[in-house]
Parts: structure tokens; C-alpha cells; sequence
């Protein structure tokens, strides 16, 4: 069972739940009068923030993190982006791993460059550096760099290290490049909702069947959204931490801010595991703590799960599902449908439904989510003796780290996993994104993995190639495998599974043994001790930077001018608009060192006119200001038009100073990944805004303001179309002002009269208010440091 509380609630003690409703029953139990704003100091996660806050006022935060981390597809650009401000070393300990572009064979030498590029900035500027395939991102973080207490920041939408007792955040490059130059993370004190969890997860529940039911029940009606996942009560005792940092970096998909855990004898066991027992500390909230929401989890109510396409939130239990597979296979297909309406792709899922059983082609367990070690030897257990067949069924594991891989190495779980028919493999984010077991066209995979957003497996609907991912915990995946690729719930193997905890189920020699307890994991991180280059604080200032020939700097971009002239280049009307559509992941990977080789990619899985509509705007803006506004029209009738309406609006403005810009429509962007490119590539092909009914998540809206556009929102349904102008005068003024009703003008192609509509935005600050005005966080950087001279 799990409900969500309607309204706020009071924890006393940590176990006894008290509605908002029920407030004067706070007095009853504790002898305190109840007081929400006093009583909401009692979560751990005020405690954290209050810590790592560097003013007094707990309303509007100023962070400084304890450290960073960064993947080989986002760290040249941030450290382009700093060394472009000012930067002159690594302030904190910034950690830089490469574990999604490590297929190096794709785009010729431009992957390993950029790790080359990694290395020499580690030297140059003091960081630490772990070469491919030792470790995938977050679970380094875990292994070397969460304590409790601490706050740490990642440029990776799954950085979430609170069953460690580590608030972590997954933000934008301009973020981190903030800390880098030791200026804040501003955000407005956030929410903090209780996930109370009771009772243990049967025999079969894996941490990924309780995550998507969590996400489930919470994503929809925006119960978490850019708040604290607070996890608390006597289920927590029940999960070892490799069980709970699954869960974790599953919360990320219900688009909260980021998550705490309460912490325990577990927490210090697990720490001194990994050698750093000293930053353990209890962590649970006060015996009064009041929490603007909470989630009730019964954790042994939880039956094995599976989310359908094309989205984390899409659960079912496998149950449910295998009762009724086609029904539910043909609302897949006419969700796809609804995706790919400008495509000539022939996808369907129902084929996979034969005789009453619904058959898969593959199988992954990988990742920060998938490739822990009680995943995988649980994994093993259901597969030892078994086989996955020899038909069109494969299964590929990641183990998440060597450490990991080398300890299910000795305990015999790699050759249990490969003599089933199993795939092992290097640690990888790659199945994660679409860069690495891109299923064949048509085909249905199960991944426990973090995401199965629409291409998110690396199909593309474009050219007719068209996939789907369901995500499944690692035991319903071997249960499935072990059943030669019939899908299958973990609970028919219960019998087999190893019982969390430590130390049993094994014989003399250290090798699996069958049932009985999970065997205890034995650390050893010898690999990173010999491979892993520990800079920090030992920046070498006088070392080069090496620069491969796919590495650019980021191209010029202008300040905001008073007046803005925005041409609609897209307009997308889906429910949710992913990150992943914004800028497709993948393939495209390879070209995040260079700025105007990726944005060639902008939109291409979604909107494939949107890059060339882009570019012809952004010729406008670069004629205008190479010569004059008369030289722009004359290249654009529907500009010379839009000119003569602009004057009709404003008799007075001089058409020489508006500035000329692309704009996308979206109802709701920004779901899922942190990558900055979803904002930057829009920039530098000439975007100066988005406008959108919502934002889907806080670190798309910030990557939007970081790359000097202007986050407009309005409450109207879109009165334009694709290829309209939006006038906005007096912006500048506009953002200046209270952002509740910004007058602009529709000015259709097709209709002589103008159209006033209201856009608004919501909170800024003042900085970035002055990055947008500078036009992106280099320029205002830039500005900054030419006036403190």
C-alpha cells in the first residue's frame, strides 16, 4: 500500500504519523504545542541545508556543496565554461569520470580526446580523474565521496547519494561552474516531503520494483516535484544500503530536487566497509518534525513491478500487467503513435503477446541503478544451473564498479551469470542513453536501468527505427532470462533468493553456496588506488591543457537587447517534453565538446525542421547586426512584415536595437537528464527564449536562464504557430519588474491583426536576472571579473 497524505504531517519520534488535520493531536503526544514553521526544522534535511547555507536567511539558500562530479559528456564544456570566466583552480574536490563516452570507436578519436582533454584538466587544475571502466559516475561518488552530512553537486540528473546521508544534486553545467567559481547555488528553501516506510520487502522485491511504485503513485500529480525526498521510519532498517542507494537514484524520476535518508548501524557499517567509517554520523530527524507532505509505504505490499513505455511513471504490477498484456500493449502503441506522427514508423508491441505470455528480446542490468553488487549476485542465484536459451533473447550485465565486478568475480557470480548465457561487461552508462545494446527495430527490452524515455534506447524514429524499454528490477530481468526471455515475475524464484544481510550463504571457500543469506560484499579498491589520478590540491597551473580537434570554445553570444523579436522555429504540444527530445542523447554524445557540431542535433527526434528554421533566424540577427535592420528584412519578407505590425504596436521604437531570435513552444520541457546541452544548443543556434505552460524540472528552467534565455511561461493555450513572431518590448525593464504579466504580440504570417498575450516568469534571482541581460553565465562572469579590476 501507498498513500499519499493530502495535506502536510507532523512525525513524532520518527514513528508515529500525525496528519495536518489531526494538528492538535501533536499537543496530546508530545506536549508541544504544534508550529509548522518552527516544527519544520526538525528534518534532516534542514539541518543539511542550514549547514551549507552561507547567509542567515533559510528562505532563499545560497549553497556551497562539499564537492562535484562530472561524466566525460559533461565535464569539458563545464571546465571550458569556467576557464572561459576566470577559473583558475578546482576550489573543491571535483571528481571527473568517463563511463558514458567510453565506446571510443564512435566519431573516430573525438571520445578519447575528450578523456585526454579530462586527464590534462585534472593536472592543470587539481581534480580527480578515473579512467574509463573502472566505475560508473554515481557509484564512484558512493564508494570515495558521500558522507553524511554532506551536500554534493553532479552535472547528472541521477546524482542522489542520500541513503549515504549526502544530500546530492543533479544540475546543469552552469551550476557547477558556479561552485568553480566559488559563487552559490540559489534556490528558494524547497519543500520537504516524508517517504515513511514501514514493514520489508518480500522474498522477489528488488529496489527497483519499490522505486517505480514510488514513482508511480507520485510523478503524475507533481506530489514531489522539485522538493526533498525524505526517507524515514522503521522500514529503512530492513535494506541493507546497496538495496537503499537503489531506490535512491530512482527518485530522480518523480522530479523531486534531491533526497536524504535517515541513517543507522547500516550507514557506519557501510562506510567503514569503503574506509571511511570517521564520516558516519546518525542522521534522523527531531522528535518533532513537521513535513509539507508524506508518503506512506507499506514495503511488504510491494509486488514485483514493471514501467511501460515511455516513461518511468508508466507501472504496472507484473501481475496486472500479465493478466491483461494486450490491452495494455495497445495503449504502448497509440502512445507511440501520438510520438512519432511525422514519421513513417511501423511500430508495434502486441506481437509480443503469444499463447497468453508476453515474450522479450533483451535484457540489461547496468548502470548507477542496475549494476550494484546485491542486484547482480541476486541475479546469479536465479540464474545458477539455469539458461537464457539460444533464441532471439539476450541478457547483458554491468557491474557498476571494479570493485564491485572484482568481489562478484571471487564470490563466482560472474561465472554463474556467463555460463547462463549471460553478456558481462565494463562498468558503463551506456544502455542507460542509447550508446551501447541498442535493441533491434520493433523489439522490446527490459532494462534495470534509470530511463526508457521515447529514443532513450538509441532507436530513431526519424529514419523508420523504432524500439521500446521497460524498466524491471534485476530479479524479475534473471527471472525473465531464466525462462528463455518469457516475461517474469521475480516472485516465481522466491524460494532461491538470498535474504539481505551479511555474512551466511556461503561455503568454506567463498563461493556461492544457494539459498540462505546474501553473502557479505568484501570492498576492495585496489584498482583505483593504481588508476584513479588524485589531484585535488595539487593543482599544476603552468600544465596545458590538450585540446582534441572536435574541441571548441563556446561561440560569441550578444547581451539582451531592450526589445526582442522572437520567431517560433517549434512548437510542441506532448504532455511532457524530455530532455532527451530537446537534444537527443546517444550518438550525439560525441559531440558535446563542440557547441555548434551537437546543436545540429537540437530537436532532430522530434522536430527535424527545427535546427534549419533556427539557422535562418539566426542569419536575421547576424545581418542586422553586421549591417542593419533593413538589410535583415530584405532577406525575409515575413520579417519585413512582422516589422511594419512591430510599428503599429510601438510608433517609437527603433526597429535598429530589437533583437532577433528563435523561441520553441513546449507545454511542459525538461524531464529527465541535467545535461545543459538541452539549453545551450537552442543558444547558440540564436534561441533567446522558451516559453511553456510549466517547467517540468527546477534544473532545465536554471539551464534555460544559465544560457541567457528568457524562461517565459503563460497560462493561455498558444495562439501561434510555427514560423509566427512574438514581439516583446521593454524586456529588459520587464525583468526588472515583478514578471506577473509581460505584454508581448502575436504576429501571425497569415492574419493583419495583432494579438496581445500575457507571458510571465516566475521566481529569479538576482543573478540570474543579470545572466540573462549579459546573455549567458560566460558573458556576466566575464563582466564581473573586467569590474573587479
Amino acid at each position: 500500500m501507498i498513500k499519499l497524505f493530502e495535506h502536510g504531517a507532523w512525525l513524532i519520534r520518527g514513528t508515529e504519523i500525525v496528519p495536518e488535520e489531526d494538528r492538535a493531536k501533536v499537543q496530546a503526544v508530545c506536549g508541544k504545542q504544534p508550529d509548522k514553521e518552527e516544527d519544520r526544522k526538525g528534518t534532516i534535511a534542514y539541518s543539511i541545508l542550514k549547514a551549507h547555507n552561507t547567509t542567515d536567511d533559510m528562505s532563499h539558500l545560497k549553497i556551497r556543496f562539499d564537492a562535484m562530479t562530472s561524466h566525460d559528456i559533461t565535464f569539458v564544456g563545464i571546465i571550458q565554461t569556467a576557464k572561459a570566466s576566470g577559473m583558475e583552480k578546482f576550489p573543491i574536490p571535483y571528481v571527473l569520470t568517463n563511463c558514458h563516452n567510453s565506446l571510443c570507436a564512435v566519431g573516430g578519436t573525438i571520445n578519447e580526446d575528450d578523456h585526454v582533454f579530462g586527464l590534462s584538466a585534472a593536472k592543470k587544475y587539481g581534480g580527480i580523474y578515473v579512467p574509463l571502466h573502472l566505475a560508473v559516475i554515481h557509484q564512484y561518488m558512493r564508494e570515495t565521496m558521500a558522507g553524511c552530512g554532506k551536500m554534493i553537486l553532479g552535472s547528472d540528473s541521477h546524482t542522489r547519494y542520500g541513503a549515504i546521508g549526502t544530500m546530492a544534486v543533479g544540475e546543469g553545467g552552469g551550476e557547477l561552474v558556479k561552485q568553480l567559481l566559488r559563487d552559490t547555488y540559489d534556490v528558494a528553501y524547497p519543500g520537504v516531503v516524508a517517504i515513511y516506510l514501514d514493514g520489508k520487502p518480500n522474498p522477489g522485491v528488488g529496489p527497483q520494483d519499490i522505486a517505480l511504485a514510488i514513482i508511480g503513485a507520485v510523478f503524475k500529480n507533481g506530489y514531489v516535484k522539485n522538493k526533498v525526498m525524505e526517507f524515514v521510519g522503521p522500514g529503512v532498517a530492513s535494506m541493507t544500503t546497496d538495496y537503499r542507494n537503489g531506490i535512491d537514484v530512482m527518485t530522480t524520476e518523480t522530479t523531486c530536487l534531491s533526497s536524504i535518508w535517515r541513517t543507522d548501524e547500516e550507514t557506519r557499517v557501510y562506510l567503514t566497509q569503503h574506509g571511511r567509517g570517521g564520516e558516519y554520523r546518525e542522521l534522523n530527524p527531531a522528535d518533532v518534525a513537521y513535513y509539507d507532505g508524506l508518503v506512506y509505504v507499506d514495503l511488504s505490499t510491494v509486488k514485483p513491478m514493471i514501467a511501460l513505455p515511455f516513461h518511468p511513471s508508466n507501472t504496472y504490477e507484473i501481475d496486472e500487467f500479465l493478466a491483461n498484456p494486450g490491452d495494455i500493449l495497445r495503449e504502448v502503441e497509440k502512445s507511440a503513435e501520438a510520438l512519432t506522427e511525422n514519421t513513417t514508423v511501423d511500430f508495434h508491441l502486441t506481437d509480443k503477446v503469444v499463447d497468453g505470455k508476453v515474450h522479450v528480446e533483451q535484457g540489461i542490468i547496468a548502470g548507477c541503478a542496475g549494476g550494484g553488487y546485491s542486484n547482480l549476485m541476486q541475479a546469479a542465484q536465479i540464474l545458477k544451473g539455469r539458461s537464457i536459451g539460444n533464441g532471439a533473447f539476450t541478457l547483458a550485465v554491468y557491474p557498476s564498479s571494479q570493485p564491485v565486478f572484482m568481489d562478484l568475480v571471487q564470490k563466482g557470480a560472474i561465472s554463474t551469470l556467463m555460463a547462463a548465457g549471460s553478456t558481462v561487461k565494463t562498468a558503463f552508462c551506456g544502455p542507460c542513453f542509447g550508446a551501447g545494446d541498442t535493441p533491434a527495430n520493433n523489439c522490446l527490452s527490459i532494462r534495470h536501468t534509470t530511463r526508457n524515455f521515447p529514443n532513450r534506447e538509441g532507436s530513431k524514429p526519424g529514419v523508420g527505427q523504432l524500439s521500446a524499454v521497460a524498466l524491471m528490477d534485476a530479479r524479475s530481468i534473471a527471472a525473465t532470462a531464466a525462462n528463455g526471455g518469457v516475461l517474469t515475475s521475480a516472485e516465481q524464484f522466491a524460494d532461491v533468493l538470498y535474504e539481505e544481510g551479511c555474512g551466511a550463504g556461503m561455503s568454506a571457500d567463498g563461493r556461492m553456496n544457494g539459498a540462505g543469506t546474501m553473502p557479505e560484499y568484501q570492498y576492495d579498491d585496489s584498482a583505483y588506488r593504481v588508476r584513479v589520478y588524485q589531484g585535488f590540491r595539487k593543482a599544476e597551473p603552468d600544465a596545458g591543457l590538450v585540446y582534441g580537434p572536435n574541441i571548441k570554445d563556446w561561440p560569441e553570444m550578444e547581451a539582451l537587447s531592450d526589445n526582442i523579436l522572437l520567431r517560433v522555429c517549434s512548437k510542441i504540444m506532448d504532455k511532457v517534453t524530455t530532455t532527451d527530445e530537446l537534444i537527443p542523447s546517444g550518438e550525439t554524445s560525441s559531440y558535446r565538446s563542440n557547441p555548434l557540431g551537437l546543436a545540429e542535433f537540437t530537436l532532430s527526434r522530434r522536430d527535424p525542421a527545427y535546427v534549419g528554421k533556427a539557422k535562418e533566424t539566426d542569419r536575421l540577427e547576424r545581418t542586422r547586426l553586421a549591417a542593419n535592420m533593413e538589410e535583415a528584412a530584405a532577406l525575409d519578407d515575413s520579417l519585413a512584415a512582422a516589422l511594419v505590425q512591430v510599428k503599429s504596436v510601438n510608433p517609437d521604437v527603433d526597429l535598429a536595437n530589437i533583437e532577433i531570435g528563435s523561441v520553441i513552444y513546449c507545454v511542459k520541457p525538461g524531464d529527465g537528464s541535467a545535461r545543459e546541452q538541452a539549453a545551450s544548443c537552442q543558444r547558440v543556434l540564436g534561441g533567446l527564449a522558451n516559453i511553456c505552460s510549466e517547467y517540468a524540472t527546477k534544473r532545465y528552467r536554471s539551464n534555460v536562464m544559465n544560457w541567457g534565455m528568457l524562461p517565459f511561461q503563460m497560462k493561455e493555450e498558444p495562439c501561434f504557430e510555427v514560423g509566427d513572431y512574438i514581439y516583446v518590448p521593454d524586456v529588459k525593464a520587464a525583468l526588472d519588474g515583478d514578471r506577473k504579466d509581460i505584454k508581448a504580440y502575436v504576429i501571425r504570417q497569415e492574419d493583419a491583426n495583432v494579438k496581445e498575450i500575457s507571458l510571465y516568469m516566475t521566481d529569479m534571482t538576482e543573478n540570474e536576472i543579470e545572466i540573462v541581460k549579459a546573455g549567458c553565465l560566460i558573458n556576466f562572469n566575464r563582466n564581473r571579473m573586467k569590474n573587479m579590476k
